[in-house]
């Protein structure tokens, strides 16, 4: 008798949470490549990411997801709704909370995964600075305040129980055919992660207001036979910004931009010759055309 053929499973599986608590870390390490920026800095993650993992018979679709918070200006309300938009179209849900989170920091998010449809899991990161005593103990309080969800002590820097995460979204996952072809990794392009590069060097060369004060553009992209040729833009509020960021003598862009050069040539897998331009423009947080034009409108 012929084995019956097993039946495909795809699904998408939305990474949400508090800053800081390791997202981003936990994305990158599920799906075996950096595809979100990481830093010890909150709301590194602005946009939402999408890394595709696959099997023979399923599709796993993460996305990353800016960390909640309470907006203060367009930018973040923009990224807020990244988050809803996530809740919504989940088939799972990753809540990631860390060791030293306090559980009523999201109420009325909480709220909605008591209320959601699909299955949560509930991810308590960084596992390895606490002791088993604690995370036992924390284990019970989501049990108790997320009934129905799957709670997984865990440490994605360490990469530590991602087996049984990896399984226990195997087992939620739902019968559907994949939603992206086979050899696709993300949904975003090349010219996203360069962007995405740069900031990341901003962020941990910078200090104070500067890294959230600016958006990398990359204005031009071209593919050589043994390099890209990359232009981009440093948007930021003020001259003063502006100054710090270039540095005296220029010195700290070029750090910033030798950097980033490094990083996207072994992300590229190719030479790249890069440069770096800083312009100001005051209005760009609350702005909807740049907000767009930067993508940050659904």
């Amino acid at each position: 008798m012929a084995d019956t053929p097993k039946r495909h499973r795809a699904g998408f599986v939305n990474i949400i949470g508090n800053p800081n608590v390791g997202k981003s870390t936990l994305m990158n390490a599920l799906v075996g490549e950096k595809l979100s920026i990481v830093t010890a800095k909150a709301q590194t993650t602005r946009h939402r990411i999408m890394g595709i993992v696959n099997g023979e018979d399923w599709q796993i679709v993460y996305s990353d997801t800016p960390g909640i918070l309470k907006p203060n200006y367009r930018l973040q309300q923009n990224m807020m709704n990244f988050v809803d938009t996530a809740i919504g179209d989940a088939d799972i849900i990753l809540y990631v909370t860390d060791v030293v989170e306090k559980q009523d920091k999201n109420a009325e998010y909480i709220a909605k995964l008591q209320k959601i449809d699909c299955p949560v899991i509930v991810v308590i990161n960084k596992i390895d600075v606490s002791t088993q005593e604690h995370v036992m103990e924390l284990m019970c309080q989501w049990e108790k305040q997320l009934p129905k969800a799957v709670i997984l002590p865990a440490s994605a820097k360490e990469k530590f129980n991602l087996d049984n995460i990896f399984d226990a979204i195997l087992e939620r996952l739902p019968e559907a055919p994949a939603w992206y072809d086979k050899d696709v990794f993300t949904d975003k392009n090349l010219r996203f992660f360069a962007s995405e590069i740069i900031r990341e060097k901003i962020l941990l060369n910078y200090s104070q207001e500067i890294p959230y004060s600016c958006e990398v553009v990359i204005e031009e992209f071209k593919e050589g036979a043994d390099r890209y040729d990359i232009s981009a833009v440093i948007y930021v509020m003020r001259d003063s910004q502006k100054g710090i960021l270039i540095g005296k003598g220029g010195l700290a862009m070029k750090k910033t931009g030798t950097e980033a050069r490094l990083e996207m040539e072994e992300f590229f897998q190719k030479k790249v010759f890069l440069k770096l331009f800083v312009k100001v423009d005051p209005d760009w947080r609350e702005n909807r055309k740049e907000l767009r034009r930067f993508g940050y409108e659904l």
